[in-house]
C-alpha cells in the first residue's frame, strides 16, 4: 500500500466531517446573533417570533422536491447517454445543468403559488 492511501482515507473521511461542523457552528452562530440584535432592539417575545415566522420559506419542500427530481433526471440522462456513447462527460455536465434547471423551476414556482396565496388572502 503507498504510503499516501491513509492520507487520502484521512482527508476522505475528515473533510465532509469537517464541512458539516463549520455549516451547523455558522447557523448557530448566525441564528444566536440574530437573537442578540433583536434583544438590543428592545423586541418582546412575541415580536420576535412573529418575525421569524414572517421569515419563514413556506415552499421549501415543493423547491428540494423540484430540484432533487432535476437532479434525477440529470443523472438518468448523463448514465443513459454515457452508456449509449462511452464518453462520461456527459454524466457531470447533465447533473448540473438539470439541477440549475431545477433551481430556477422551483424559484418560479414558488414565486407563482406565493402570488396565487396572496390573492387568495386579499379576497378574504
Amino acid at each position: 500500500m503507498p504510503p499516501e492511501v491513509p492520507i487520502i482515507v484521512f482527508f476522505s473521511v475528515a473533510l465532509p466531517i469537517l464541512v458539516v461542523g463549520a455549516v451547523f457552528v455558522t447557523f448557530i452562530y448566525y441564528r444566536s446573533r440574530e437573537k442578540q440584535l433583536m434583544i438590543e432592539k428592545n423586541m418582546s417575545y412575541q415580536e420576535m417570533m412573529e418575525f421569524i415566522k414572517s421569515r419563514r420559506d413556506n415552499y421549501i419542500l415543493l423547491k428540494l422536491g423540484f430540484i432533487i427530481m432535476f437532479f434525477g433526471i440529470g443523472l438518468g440522462l448523463g448514465l443513459l447517454i454515457d452508456n449509449y456513447t462511452y464518453v462520461e462527460e456527459w454524466i457531470p455536465f447533465l447533473i448540473f445543468a438539470f439541477t440549475g434547471a431545477g433551481f430556477i423551476t422551483a424559484h418560479y414556482f414558488a414565486k407563482m403559488q406565493e402570488r396565487k396565496d396572496n390573492l387568495n388572502k386579499t379576497k378574504e
